[in-house]
């Protein structure tokens, strides 16, 4: 990490370190050493990105994560640092687009009403809605629906970070972070959140298998969303549809989860 005393220890004993001492040596370190993974994680967020938001500025929102990452991180829980932080940076990036409001309202209208139609037909039916009964529901064809779809995919801020669910405003939980538990939390919220995302799981599985491999290759493989397009043989801004699809219905279900109605 640039100085003889860090090299000279594993990054592991220096975790334990910073936690004890909080040492702006090592935090420079880690810093410096993991500067890279917010280019690559703005890089990522960036694709299907209109073009009035800047590559650098992504990257400006994504260095918050990172030092609240390096912050934040306990050594003592079996998650790495990488996966931690590439949780954070995401989320501070999403926090950012998010305050700044960049969407047209218009399109987030048309997103809130789209779930709730979505939330409403599923919970009558049981089952996951079809793109033609949400449309029906709608009083519009399948096609006006998907155009809207692709509309919607262009902002692209929809994704599994976007997504939340809370038992008050101090307590949100997106599905990226629950992948960890941070052991301020109390055991009650800690079951909550493992029983969220047993739910999400649920969820995911009971969406068209496309759009299952959309989600899995692009979260959890982290590819791109033309690296799924070539796998898959089709275009890029079809997958792009295809996942804003999958996350619309996954929002709906989440909301239909607050509202007690699973």
């Amino acid at each position: 990490m640039g100085n003889v005393l860090l090299d000279q220890k594993t990054e592991e004993e220096l975790w334990q370190e910073y936690r004890r001492t909080k040492d702006p040596q090592i935090r420079e370190g880690f810093i410096k050493q993991y500067a890279p993974l917010v280019k690559y994680v703005a890089g990522r967020v960036a694709i299907g990105m209109p073009h009035n938001v800047e590559f650098d500025d992504l990257v400006g929102f994504g260095v918050f994560g990172l030092l609240d990452a390096i912050d934040k991180f306990d050594p003592e829980k079996n998650v790495k640092f990488k996966t931690y932080a590439v949780t954070r940076i995401r989320g501070a990036i999403f926090d950012e687009l998010r305050s700044i409001d960049w969407v047209p309202r218009s399109i987030r209208q048309k997103v809130r009403e789209i779930e709730d139609t979505i939330g409403s037909l599923e919970a009558q039916l049981g089952r996951t809605a079809t793109d033609e009964e949400i449309a029906s529901e709608m009083g519009m064809n399948v096609n006006e629906y998907l155009k809207i779809m692709i509309k919607i995919s262009g902002t692209s801020v929809l994704s599994l970070n976007d997504m939340w669910f809370s038992g008050d405003e101090n307590d949100k939980v997106s599905i990226a972070d629950s992948i960890e538990s941070p052991s301020s939390l109390n055991p009650d919220v800690i079951v909550e959140k493992e029983e969220i995302r047993r739910l999400i799981a649920e969820f995911i599985r009971e969406l068209p298998e496309k759009e299952q491999k959309i989600l899995a290759a692009y979260y959890y493989e982290e590819a791109t969303l033309k690296e799924i397009g070539q796998v898959l043989d089709i275009t890029e801004s079809r997958v792009s549809q295809l996942h804003t699809k999958a996350i619309v219905h996954l929002r709906a279900k989440l909301t239909n989860i607050r509202k007690g109605i699973y």
